[in-house]
């Protein structure tokens, strides 16, 4: 069934043209990850979809019935409100508020939030967007609309995150540029693409092969249209007159087909490896430690950096990867040991947050401002051609950076870095707010990196693409692995394995009020008696709807109908055996005191 359509729209912010003249609809149970480079319009169709935007042209169908909740990339927040009460206030219409509450602790527990009490103004902006997560998915409601909600997760929470969205029942449309989550959590991908907007049944490893398709099916097309126009302009060569209908019909067609804008070349972000020579002195650390208010961070790791090391780092939110970077870097001071840097050593840092971009400044002169050429592989490139490679054209080139996207910033800042020709990249979450195409092609790019690579990164398909050794933070240390992401998993200790499947397996779950006397209030023993009937009734109630909606198969109102208000009824049967549940216990724990 349809929930929500967007028929024949367009939409343009400022000079730009995101879409034209194209559709999308999303119908019930649909998981649809939404991809495309980055300034094409995903966050644009997401807040149309919310309501937060309106289309310069075209029509938006919603179902009446039809309850939305969205996740924008930079959630807004009431001051001085703590987390639970601004979780709790964002379902606080929800029925059942005492599920809601144990369900608000349990999410937000699992997404890094021991302390209920911490408030919101006070955390940073990976924090902030953990919490507006745990108060959208918490929910109850019939789609679900997340950007980029696996951005500042750690693996552990990605995979609960994923099997959370797979078992859920609720329509979804999210983007995301974690390839694994795309696959395992989507049954569609929608792709924008030149303001269109092309729809592939089936995860991302299914849209990659639909894709091809479509692309060699358009190349046919047009190599059969040039064949075409070949044959037709010898015609008009040999001095067709207009002079019947029938010639002049001819050579309307030929015009037509002329002016028929073929398949566009795929644009593909592109660069051979810049690097400065590396020397036989790298980076050594010597028996480092470091601590941060009591609490352990680093202790007495060492490591010599080898020439072309490609290390992935992780661990939880908070457990000092940052840090161990920074001390890299020389911007932090390790509490004792020492870290020794080679002469030749030129450090390029790409971290979670962009630098301050100066907003009123030309993209062109921006990376200019870095370097007029770079030598590449290829020889000497300028910085324009640079841009075109980045996929920033000659339009773009001249446009103010106030006026780019968020992910087109991010775009611009790894290409500065990288023009800067280090030969030891430090890359701090690098996939946050980069489209997959960019993702792709930095891939490429480091493999014929010559130089030293160390990212912190929680997306598992770019650790397995890239990394030959993983530094892993385990109760306060930095324990080696060699190998990839996969490789990692397949060597971890017994004990953290049971741990993490644990955290991907939990399901909500209901917490129950605490209460210091073991008794049943005069309304919770007038529901106890009478919950059993309740529940057979709900039973009943749902068997009889199965027979109409087989009765009413082909009468589509009543059938729809009769459709929704079984899945009310299935929802309200849920809450019962919860309560029953809950009930039943605190008797049984009334019979033992006594």
């Amino acid at each position: 069934m349809n929930l929500l359509t967007i028929k024949n729209f367009s939409k343009s912010i400022t000079d730009k043209v995101l879409f034209e003249e194209t559709d999308f609809s999303i119908n019930e149970g649909e998981k649809v990850g939404v991809i495309g480079v980055n300034g094409t319009g995903k966050s644009t169709l997401l807040r149309m979809l919310a309501g937060e935007l309106e289309t310069d042209e075209g029509e938006i169908i919603k179902a009446g019935f039809v309850k939305i909740k969205f996740l924008p990339q930079n959630p807004v927040f009431p001051d001085g409100m703590t987390i639970y009460d601004y979780v709790i206030s964002m379902n606080e219409n929800e029925h059942n508020n005492w599920n809601v509450e144990g369900e608000a602790k349990n999410i937000l527990n699992i997404l890094g939030f021991e302390d209920y009490n911490l408030v919101v103004n006070n955390l940073s902006g990976g924090q902030k967007k953990r919490v507006a997560l745990a108060a959208t998915i918490l929910s109850h409601c019939d789609l679900l609309i997340l950007d980029e909600p696996t951005n500042h997760l750690d693996s552990f929470m990605s995979a609960w995150l994923e099997e959370y969205l797979k078992k859920m029942k609720t329509a979804l449309v999210m983007v995301t540029h974690d390839r694994y989550f795309l696959d395992r959590v989507c049954n569609a991908i929608v792709e924008i693409d030149g303001g269109k907007i092309y729809r592939y049944t089936g995860g991302y490893e299914k849209f990659l092969e639909e894709k091809t398709l479509r692309e060699e099916i358009a190349i046919a097309s047009e190599r059969k249209r040039q064949s075409i126009l070949r044959v037709e302009l010898e015609w008009i060569k040999r001095g067709a007159r207009a002079r019947s209908t029938k010639q002049k019909a001819h050579i309307q067609r030929y015009e037509a087909l002329r002016d028929m804008e073929g398949p566009k070349e795929v644009e593909k972000l592109q660069m051979g490896s810049v690097s400065s020579r590396l020397g036989n002195k790298t980076i050594e650390l010597n028996n480092i430690s470091k601590s941060y208010e009591g609490k352990s961070l680093i202790s007495d790791f060492s490591y010599i950096f080898l020439a072309n090391d490609r290390i992935g780092i992780v661990g939880g939110n908070g457990c000092g990867k940052s840090t161990l970077m920074k001390i890299i870097m020389g911007e932090v001071l390790p509490d004792c040991g020492s870290v020794d840097i080679g002469q030749t050593v030129k450090i390029g840092y790409f971290s979670q947050e962009n630098e301050h971009l100066p907003e009123n400044i030309k993209v062109i002169d921006y990376i200019r401002d870095t370097a007029e050429f770079v030598d590449t592989e290829e020889g000497k490139v300028s910085a324009t051609k640079m841009c075109e490679r980045f996929l920033f054209n000659s339009t773009l080139q001249y446009q103010l950076i106030g006026k780019l996207s968020g992910g087109e910033k991010r775009r611009l800042y790894l290409l500065k870095i990288l023009m800067e020709a280090p030969n030891v990249l430090i890359l701090d979450e690098p996939t946050n707010d980069l489209d997959i195409s960019t993702m792709m092609i930095l891939e490429d790019y480091l493999d014929g990196f010559k130089g030293i690579v160390i990212a912190v990164s929680h997306d598992r398909y770019f650790l397995n693409r890239m990394a030959n050794r993983i530094f892993a933070y385990e109760n306060g240390k930095i324990v080696q692995y060699e190998g990839n992401y996969d490789d990692y998993l397949d060597k971890r200790p017994e004990e953290e394995l049971i741990i993490t499947k644990a955290q991907v397996e939990e399901k909500k779950v209901y917490e129950k009020p605490k209460s210091n006397k073991i008794k049943m209030s005069y309304n919770e023993m007038r529901e106890f008696e009478r919950i059993d009937d309740d529940i057979a009734k709900l039973e009943e109630k749902i068997e009889q709807l199965e027979k109409d909606i087989v009765t009413n198969s082909r009468n589509f109102v009543e059938l729809n109908k009769l459709t929704n208000e079984k899945e009310e009824v299935r929802k309200q049967l849920e809450e019962k055996m919860d309560r029953w549940v809950y009930l039943n216990d605190l008797n049984e724990k009334i019979l033992e005191s006594k």
